[in-house]
This record gives C-alpha cells, structure tokens and sequence, in this order.
C-alpha cells in the first residue's frame, strides 16, 4: 500500500516521472493530485493534473497516444512517482519519442556506447590507425572467421581456472560479435528482439 504525500507541497501535486516499461527510456515529467492517481490506477491509463488546464488530463485523450502502466514505484521521501509504461505511439505532444526529443530506444550502457565507437570507426575507415577499420576492409569472411576463433579461445578457457584469461577472451568474443552484428548490418537491439519474440 502507498502512502504518497500530496500534501509536502502547497498545490497537492507530486511529480510523475514516466519510463517506458522495456526500454528504460524517460518519456515525459507530468504531475499528479490524489485523484489522478486513483484514476491511473483503476483505469491503468496515465493520467495526470494538467497545471495549464486546471483538470485531469488522461495522456493521450486527444492524441489516442496513451500510456499503459506496467508498474508504479514511489520513492523514499513519499513524493515522488516513477510509472512505468507500455507507450501507444510517440509521447510528447510534438511527436517525438521523449519530451528530451530523443528515441525512445534500449541503451545498454557501455556496449551501446562501444558500438557507436564501432560505428564511427566503420565510417572513418582509416585501417592504418583503426583495427575496427582494418577488419572490416578485409570483409565479412575475414569477421566471421574471427569470432570463430575467439569462440573457441573461450570454450577452451572456460574449460581451465583462469577466471582472467576466461573473461578476456570472453570480450575479445563480444567485441568480434558487434563488429559482425554490425557487418550484417545490425545491433544488440536486433538480436534482443529475436529473444524478446521467443520469450512470447
């Protein structure tokens, strides 16, 4: 049972921080009384307390761009919300993804980041100074023979003790597999969402 307060401020409004449920993308910042709450929570439709139109105001009403809430959290100081949803369609009133104007896309952290690297470096193509270059200008059999061969550096590690060697070669096979992903033209995102299929 929550015990939100909506009184620590004077216009019995908290702040409703909305992330989509899959991705962990922020989309929007609304704020909500103690009715909108009860709303969103009968109807599992977001529902806010719109500041400029002095109402309620379900997301999506005009648009058909609603949220569908999946899970709601409130944090330690009682007066704060974080709603995760499932987004019909773009959330911000603009159309874009995110009110940030950004895509509302999984990111992983620090592989994401390496493969933006990879693809910059792709890009560039300079194969004196970049090795990501290099592999790739000796084409897609030469990639592939790669992770090969960095597959089996793993199997035969993990069959020894050596915890480091093990995870080196581990990175030395995700790195090679993105470089391929990425040859084929594709992401990690690509390959999640064969795996979010099957999970069905």
């Amino acid at each position: 049972m929550m015990t939100i307060d909506f009184n620590k401020n004077n216009d019995g409004l908290v702040p409703a921080i909305i992330q989509d449920s899959t991705t962990k993308s922020v989309l929007m910042l609304g704020y909500m009384n103690e009715d909108a709450f009860k709303l969103t929570q009968k109807s599992k439709k977001v529902t806010f307390y719109s500041r400029s139109k002095q109402r309620l105001w379900m997301k999506g009403e005009e648009s058909g761009n609603v949220l569908h809430v999946v899970d709601i959290q409130l944090d330690c100081d009682n007066d704060t919300l974080l709603i995760q949803v499932k987004p019909e369609g773009p959330t911000c009133h603009k159309g874009s993804d995110t009110c940030w104007d950004s895509k509302n896309e999984a990111h992983y952290g620090f592989i994401s980041d390496l493969e933006n690297t990879i693809e910059s470096r792709i890009k560039v193509g300079n194969s004196e100074s970049s090795y990501v270059a290099s592999l790739f200008e000796k084409g897609i059999n030469k990639i592939a023979q790669k992770v090969g061969e960095e597959a089996v550096e793993v199997v035969i590690e993990a069959k020894d003790n050596n915890d480091s060697l093990f995870l080196s070669e581990s990175a030395d096979l995700l790195f090679h597999y993105l470089l391929l992903l990425q040859a084929k033209g594709f992401k990690i995102n690509d390959v999640v969402a064969v795996l979010k299929e099957r999970e069905k």
